[in-house]
């Protein structure tokens, strides 16, 4: 079997991919809560009242495959380098906002997307294992440093 058959985008600096436990991974990136602080004018306007340096990213990691990933010794806290699956984008000629996963700036139209790498505090993982089906599901969140 050839190391492509297991590779995946992931990869999560401290713990690493084993094979085979990461080739159905989903990963969502959403603003952390403290970004969602809006408020309204006397005149019904929204307006946004969250400070700037809140702007950070929430991440929720989510796989099902073979073998678990290398979660023993992870705990809520722990810091972790995550090279995101998903992607961020920004019109060619601006900036990308986070740092970039090394070979992943493309390129289409006038837009160029990247993959983040984004520095993390764990807040929570799980793991479920189905004997008979052999399957295993992780998950994994964490929230921007």
């Amino acid at each position: 079997m050839l190391a492509s058959d297991f590779e995946t985008l992931l990869t999560i600096s401290g713990i690493g991919i084993a094979p085979f436990s990461a080739r159905g991974a989903h990963q969502t990136l959403e603003p952390i809560e403290a970004t969602r602080k809006l408020a309204r004018s006397v005149n019904g306007v929204a307006i946004d009242i969250s400070p700037p340096q809140m702007r950070k990213y929430a991440t929720h990691i989510t796989c099902d495959d073979m073998n678990s990933p290398a979660i023993d010794s992870i705990w809520p806290g722990m810091q972790l380098t995550i090279g995101c699956i998903s992607e961020l984008s920004f019109l060619t000629g601006g900036s990308a906002g986070r740092a970039m996963v090394s070979g992943s700036l493309r390129f289409v139209d006038s837009y160029s997307f990247y993959r983040p790498q984004l520095v993390v505090l764990v807040t929570a993982f799980s793991i479920d294992t189905d004997e008979w089906g052999a399957m295993v599901s992780w998950s994994l969140e964490g929230e921007e440093v």
